[in-house]
């Protein structure tokens, strides 16, 4: 390993992901008049153990006492009435209807939970790099605790998500997306701050598994859930959740955008890749998978399906028409079932979690066109 500017990364990185990679976990050298010491920042661990039956159940306790994360409501015998075969007996899962508008308040609170006290005690900055759903919900956070957060944006987010996350309290930068990275890199080495990542985090991604749980207890030994895949954080949190609990035989499948196939590609090669994306489902289309994810996916995620926008758009229209208001990024799951992408579902339980409903009447008109 290199004395300085060393990255660790778990083996299964590709040679093309060595740039982000050390952009993410990062490990310096610090020196003084009267030694040379290392230090560690507070970045998140790239090679966190596999999600187990007993971390699922710690974070399911804490979002359960944790005062801005609720039950969200699944909806029974949808099939008829969004126009599937009858013998499909339908399940929607309401995350759009979890505390601001998505699922992510759950792996947020498992962070906070396991925030190190040094954080509080010196008065640390938490910084994140969101464009979406995950940096709305943690400038709320930041607010409820009293907690200084800084989000780092890409300048091309519309001015008015800034705005809503600086309404809470949090800090916002915006830089050109190549920028990012190392502006977070540079925020937490020699400012000090403490990292809060937006996805490949195994805290955020075991949060996330509560929903899983309250899917089964809902739903007894579901045949098929699908769910929307960008980072892989949800998706790989309910599967571990409903696999570990026994429903071995249920099918989890993440459904990501054909123009950011990040986890489908990464299944594809073998290890967690890097890609060029364009999608409408911005919140679906992080630049690379993360290692943590990818693993977790591959342990408890039975495959990806890709969905184009055009099939996107049509289920948020579909789901419109019926009164239930999703986001783009929120539909991907249920835009796999309208169009077939899902294999044996007829006479089979299906779950379709609906992740966010974070979409403007302005943004609803452009899509409805």
């Amino acid at each position: 390993m290199e004395e300085k500017g060393a990255c660790l990364l778990p083996a299964t990185i590709g040679d093309n992901l060595l740039v982000e990679f050390r952009e993410l976990f990062v490990v310096t050298y610090f020196s003084d008049a009267i030694s040379r010491k290392r230090i560690q920042f507070n970045m998140y661990n790239p090679d966190s153990p596999i999600i187990t039956l007993e971390m699922l159940h710690d974070a399911r306790h804490v979002v359960e006492n944790t005062s801005y994360c609720k039950r969200t409501p699944m909806l029974h015998g949808m099939q008829n009435l969004l126009g599937f075969d009858e013998s499909i007996d339908l399940y929607l899962k309401m995350e759009g209807m979890q505390t601001m508008g998505s699922f992510k308040v759950r792996g947020i609170a498992n962070q906070i939970k396991h925030l190190p006290s040094s954080v509080e005690e010196n008065r640390k900055t938490i910084v994140t790099m969101s464009a979406g759903n995950y940096g709305k919900a943690f400038a709320y956070v930041m607010q409820l605790i009293g907690q200084k957060g800084l989000c780092v944006m890409p300048e091309t987010a519309p001015l008015n998500r800034s705005e809503l996350i600086k309404s809470f309290g949090t800090d916002v930068e915006r830089l050109p997306s190549a920028e990012l990275q190392p502006k977070v890199d540079q925020h937490v080495s020699e400012e000090g701050m403490h990292l809060f990542h937006s996805f490949d985090d195994v805290k955020l991604i075991a949060g996330h598994g509560s929903a899983g749980f309250e899917i089964i207890e809902d739903c007894p030994n579901p045949d098929v859930v699908l769910v929307c895949c960008g980072g892989g954080g949800l998706v790989a949190g309910i599967a571990a959740a409903i696999k570990l609990s026994g429903c071995r035989n249920t099918r989890v499948y993440g459904v990501e955008p054909e123009g950011a196939p990040t986890m489908f590609e990464s299944y594809k090669a073998g290890h967690p890749v890097s890609w060029k994306v364009k999608t409408i489902a911005a919140g679906l289309a992080p630049p690379y998978a993360g290692p943590n994810t990818y693993r977790n996916c591959k342990q408890y995620v039975d495959d990806i399906i890709l969905v184009s926008d055009s099939e996107i758009k049509t289920a948020v229209k579909t789901l419109y028409d019926k009164g239930i208001v999703a986001e783009p990024s929120g539909s991907a799951a249920f835009a796999a079932l309208c169009h077939d992408k899902v294999p044996d579902v007829k006479g089979k339980k299906v779950v379709c979690v609906i992740t966010g409903s974070n979409v403007s009447p302005e943004e609803l008109v452009e899509l409805m066109k």
